[in-house]
């Protein structure tokens, strides 16, 4: 029988479940399609069906092994790189629609491999451009905490999912805070890992020179460090990989950190304050630091704003420019009237206007900022930030049919102000869920480590998740 308390588990307790025999892969998934049923005409997080690959999995799973770490996890793939063979990835975007993968990705085959049932794709912005998961091919994805705000993005639609309990983990990727933003607004664990700790392989060496990583959005650090133990680890033709860790990461859930020396800010690179509520989060939460024996003080690294934007910019246009010729290379299409939001063409002209050297040097700026960040970790173990400048946005206050990227962004400059750094310098962050809203939306806090270190991340997210439980806090949309 199906079992009552699906939500009270997270993915590691249900693939135990599955092993003990007391539920079967295929009850989970049913459970889980239940929910995409009752919540999605609200929250619009599912955007692809794939319940029939999904049941089938399932069944497979439960008439086989079950020792596979997520055993019957019920899962969702984001719409951007969760490539599934025969299903369509189409990146938000009317001119990638239609085209079935011709193979599993790598990260798909591990999540597969790990037990995770695929049962959809889930609602992004398109080609993941934007912190919030609106487009004109799928229109908004809607927050459960208040479906009048973004659940975030571009890995909102999972991050929706995952709040209101239809699966308890779901892939997510991170190219200027796409796995953050969405964990700070759907009030989710979400950790973006060092740069090639994931491969993103067969096609893809890497993406953007190495500014996108790929995961999941969580409710429990003990699923993001399972996760990270089954996806991470580079395969052959990788360009680089990640520094080794040794042993796995689940094993540093429940492990004290140690006393940790943390800088932090409660102000934006370039010095703009953010909303109260954010700061409140960042006070609140070094204050528990501080009682939990580390020692807190105010510091941030230095970094030029302006030279990150604008390299930071180079780079995201260029790779806009590449993913519209990307199609044309491996399906032969080119764009017509209506095919791309003007957002995004006017991102891809900017992006055909940079030249191989103002690439190269954009490339340059943020690998000197990197070696400045890795110097001020000679100091810091870890860096304290709001993860937002705002709580979770309302829908609609990007505007994807303005060209200008100017005009389009200027409203959430400071809301995305802190992310973007650990893509530019490859380091490992997470976002975790310890603040609300007096309104009761979530606000979350963000830790950056030194590259390479995602073991002192998990050790102090279980640390903090131990001291302020957020497991019980439920959004209105829920169950």
């Amino acid at each position: 029988m199906p079992i009552k308390d699906y939500v009270a588990h997270d993915g590691v307790a249900l693939a135990e479940l599955v092993r003990k025999g007391e539920v079967s892969a295929a009850e989970l998934a049913e459970e889980a399609l239940k929910r995409i049923e009752k919540h999605n005409p609200t929250l619009n997080a599912v955007v692809t069906d794939m319940a029939d690959q999904g049941r089938r999995i399932a069944r497979d799973i439960d008439a086989g092994d079950k020792a596979a770490p997520f055993a019957g996890v019920p899962f969702l793939l984001k719409d951007i790189m969760g490539d599934f063979e025969g299903v369509a990835t189409q990146y938000g975007s009317r001119l990638a629609a239609g085209n079935p993968a011709a193979q599993h990705s790598t990260l798909t085959q591990r999540f597969l491999a790990s037990g995770l049932v695929p049962l959809g794709k889930t609602n992004v912005p398109e080609f993941g451009l934007l912190p919030v998961s609106e487009s004109n091919l799928y229109g908004p994805a809607r927050n459960p905490w208040n479906p009048d705000h973004t659940p975030g993005g571009s890995s909102g639609g999972s991050a929706a999912a995952v709040a209101a309990g239809i699966v308890p983990l779901a892939h997510a990727n991170d190219g200027g805070g796409s796995i953050r933003i969405p964990a700070s607004s759907s009030g989710l664990v979400g950790l973006k890992p060092s740069r090639a700790r994931i491969p993103q392989g067969p096609v893809i060496g890497d993406a953007m020179s190495g500014l996108t990583a790929d995961l999941v959005v969580s409710r429990t650090v003990r699923d993001t460090a399972v996760a990270l133990d089954i996806a991470a680890g580079p395969e052959p033709g990788d360009p680089y990989f990640a520094p080794h860790h040794e042993g796995i990461w689940s094993d540093d859930v429940g492990v004290a950190p140690g006393s940790l020396r943390i800088g932090f800010t409660t102000r934006t690179i370039g010095g703009e304050p953010v909303d109260p509520e954010c700061v409140a989060a960042v006070e609140n939460t070094a204050k528990l630091l501080e009682s939990l024996g580390h020692h807190v003080e105010e510091a941030s690294p230095t970094i030029d704003n302006d030279t990150m934007q604008q390299a930071f910019m180079a780079i995201w246009a260029t790779g806009v420019a590449q993913q519209i010729s990307l199609q044309e290379l491996l399906f032969g299409k080119t764009p017509n009237q209506g095919d791309l939001e003007p957002l995004t063409l006017g991102l891809a002209e900017r992006g055909r206007q940079v030249t191989g050297a103002d690439y190269l040097n954009a490339v340059a700026m943020l690998q000197v900022m990197a070696r400045t960040v890795a110097q001020w970790h000679d100091e810091y173990d870890l860096w304290l930030t709001p993860t937002l400048g705002e709580p979770p946005l309302r829908v609609g206050t990007i505007d994807v049919n303005e060209s200008d990227p100017e005009k389009a962004f200027a409203p959430v400059l400071n809301y995305v102000a802190f992310t973007p750094v650990q893509n530019a310098t490859g380091q490992p962050a997470i976002s975790l869920p310890l603040h609300w809203t007096p309104d009761g939306l979530p606000v979350g806090v963000h830790f950056a480590a030194r590259q390479g270190d995602e073991a002192t991340l998990i050790r102090l997210a279980s640390q903090l998740e131990e001291a302020q439980p957020w497991i019980n806090r439920h959004p209105p949309i829920w169950d």
